[in-house]
């Protein structure tokens, strides 16, 4: 179809090429045209197209055929590795291993997987949970055993099972119990009680066959804490349940259809000696248990899964705020002025709020993510060489950004997905599966309350050290600069950002000394923790902000000394829309810290206001770089070529009610209800 005459008008009208954009998002020319052959080489198999809409299949059908489609692609990207020698089995060292079992897992929850598997890729925590706690968690000689048929699929496909049916995130109340029995050298396994069954890990319930089991040690009766087992659950030829294995899927779930999530009960299941990982702790062949030093960790996998986390929700958010943006070009609504025709409903200012914040989430979001990831990779290195001194921070920051950034996309979607009317209901807008993979990253990996609780008690931690003068983390080094932020007649975006570290700053000082005063009165550290619960969680969700907001502004600064003048200044201004929208929100603390007036607030606003204003040029510019095409979007009103109604009709037309004039209820049914003359 020809392309929707408003949308090509974007496109002529942006200031900026969509494909300068394409290219830096993508890291270069070189990574963006080896992504799109990629691309291309996938989605024109015909083995890989769906032949309809995965919306339409049952439960039990969606499971059959999105695993079967999975294993042929896996099987065609073994050989195109294999033929372009792009990677070797989990690569020379621990930390390259890391590195492409990363790029491996993004390329899954990326244009490419998604494009293949909009119901979610149904081996995922194969790669992004089973794979790295092997390499975190697993010594040398495990890891010789055990990872590389891991990687290779050789007769594995595992999963990670630490939740449970009763505990969730808080795991020192996880029941699954492993007994060491010195006489055989062997783990015995137990769920002693309904509420201990696992419950939740992908793949679980009928795909894979081995799994790691977090579960209580205990040595003689003697508890030694939480420690990972690596347990068979399925025969490896015929695939049946292992004998006292309790296995199955838990039924459909709001989203991510295509994922087999799981529930695992264990009744005496015996496992030997080796299975427990030992990296970090081990059991002597006598029962003597020996601690090894701090791990990374006790919550090493979890602290990868949610750098990779923060990644998959603004890849959402990019692909609603493509989506939505494109639709408003399209769409035209209720006159601005009486005189003139209906206009793009792009115009409206109001829905210039509701998409350019998002747009922004969607960029800045993943450079964070980007950051910590980098954080996370030194971190190895130096755990590798003994050192711990910047491993707290690591965790809190991955806890703080995880929570806020889902919380966050799954706000954005939901809001992008109004933003485009009823016709956002629909399924074949995608909507609903983009939400649905969002929306459970606020749960999974981490409740978001928790880890915001987590993340405060170190902001409260860090505090207490500045005041005693010493050295800071990188991302909490705001807190010894207690100088008020200068406001003058028109705050600059440097200043905006102190803004926000101020505020954080206040928001912990006032917090620690609030706690001083419950103290006093409760003398319980777990009822302080409790009564001040809200307000940790809004001291966390402040640092994030400053945390966002400062490495917007760092990481676009270095960005734009390379762009083209044209690119860097629409980069600039969408980081500064990215940084006016958390002040924004953060006006009530902002306000409690600094006395701000209300012509500097006014001023704020509309400078908010200008910026929506000036990013209008260019918005479909920006998400036509994010270089979706319509198989990653899968949907009618964000297609390319902008032919909203034209989409919406062939769908509805292929819906199966509509493939016959009477539906056979009229005769059963409706036909003898109206000769009845109700």
């Amino acid at each position: 179809m020809a392309i929707n005459i408003d949308l090509q008008r974007e496109r002529q009208c942006a200031t900026i090429s969509s494909e300068d954009f394409a290219e830096w998002w993508a890291g270069g020319r070189a990574a963006l045209q080896e992504r799109r052959a990629l691309d291309k080489l996938f989605e024109e198999d015909a083995a890989l197209t769906d032949p309809q809409h995965t919306s339409l299949m049952s439960h039990k059908e969606l499971y059959e055929y999105t695993l079967a489609k999975a294993c042929k692609f896996l099987s065609k990207l073994r050989d195109w590795h294999a033929a372009n020698a792009h990677t070797k089995s989990g690569g020379d060292s621990q930390q390259s291993a890391i590195a492409t079992l990363y790029d491996f897992r993004m390329l899954l929850a990326g244009p490419l997987g998604t494009a293949l598997f909009q119901q979610n890729f149904p081996l995922r925590l194969h790669f992004s949970m089973f794979l790295p706690a092997l390499l975190g968690q697993c010594t040398e000689e495990q890891q010789r055993e055990w990872f590389d048929r891991a990687w290779r699929m050789d007769g594995i496909i595992g999963t990670y099972a630490q939740t449970e049916l009763g505990h969730g995130t808080f795991i020192r109340g996880l029941e699954t119990r492993a007994d060491y029995d010195a006489q055989s050298e062997e783990f015995i396994l137990n769920t002693p009680t309904l509420s201990a069954y696992k419950w939740w890990p992908g793949s679980l319930g009928q795909t894979a066959n081995m799994v790691i089991v977090m579960a209580q040690l205990y040595i003689k009766g003697k508890h030694h804490g939480l420690h990972p087992f690596l347990v068979r659950i399925r025969n490896a030829e015929t695939h049946l349940p292992e004998p006292g294995v309790d296995v199955g899927e838990i039924g459909p779930k709001l989203g991510v259809h295509g994922v087999n999530n799981g529930f695992l009960g264990l009744k005496d299941v015996r496992i030997p000696r080796t299975q427990m990982l030992m990296k970090n702790a081990q059991v002597r062949p006598n029962g003597r248990f020996v601690k090894g030093p701090e791990p990374l960790l006790t919550y090493g996998t979890m602290v990868f899964v949610r750098v990779m986390i923060v990644r998959d929700v603004s890849f959402g958010l990019q692909q609603a705020a493509t989506i939505a943006t494109r639709y408003s070009a399209v769409r035209r609504q209720s006159p601005i002025a009486p005189d003139q025709p209906e206009p793009q409903i792009l115009d409206h200012t109001t829905q210039q709020a509701k998409l350019f914040p998002q747009i922004a989430k969607g960029i800045f979001f993943r450079i964070a993510a980007d950051v910590v990831w980098v954080m996370y990779q030194n971190v190895v290195k130096e755990l590798d060489a003994g050192q711990r001194r910047n491993l707290p921070e690591l965790h809190a920051l991955s806890c703080c950004l995880k929570a806020y950034c889902s919380a966050e996309a799954e706000e954005g979607v939901e809001i992008l997905r109004k933003s485009c009317g009823g016709h956002g209901y629909l399924s074949s807008s995608n909507f609903a599966q983009i939400y649905g993979a969002v929306t459970a990253a606020c749960t999974y990996e981490g409740e978001n309350t928790v880890l915001l609780l987590q993340t405060a008690r170190f902001l409260v931690k860090q505090y207490v050290e500045g005041l005693k003068r010493r050295v800071l983390p990188h991302s909490v080094r705001y807190l010894r600069n207690a100088t008020r932020p200068k406001c003058g007649k028109n705050i600059e975006l440097r200043t905006l950002v102190r803004l926000l570290e101020f505020a954080a700053t206040e928001s912990i000082r006032t917090l620690y000394e609030h706690q001083r005063q419950q103290r006093k009165l409760l003398k319980s550290e777990q009822l302080v923790a409790s009564k001040t619960g809200i307000r940790l969680t809004q001291v966390a969700t402040l640092h994030a902000r400053a945390f966002l907001a400062r490495t917007a502004l760092e990481e676009t600064e270095k960005f734009c000394k390379h762009l083209k003048p044209v690119l860097a200044d629409v980069l600039t201004q969408l980081a500064e829309l990215f940084v006016l929208e958390m002040c924004l929100n953060s006006l009530a603390a902002i306000l409690i810290s600094h006395p701000l007036n209300a012509r500097q607030v006014d001023q704020l606003q509309s400078r908010y206001e200008h910026l929506l204003a000036t990013i209008r040029v260019n918005a479909v510019a920006v998400v036509d770089g994010f270089d979706f095409n319509d198989r990653v979007l899968g949907s009618t009103l964000g297609c390319y070529d902008g032919r909203v109604y034209e989409r919406l009709m062939a769908e509805a037309c292929k819906s199966p009610l509509n493939q016959e004039p009477v539906n056979s209820t009229f005769y059963t049914h409706l036909k003898p209800l109206m000769q009845g003359k109700l």
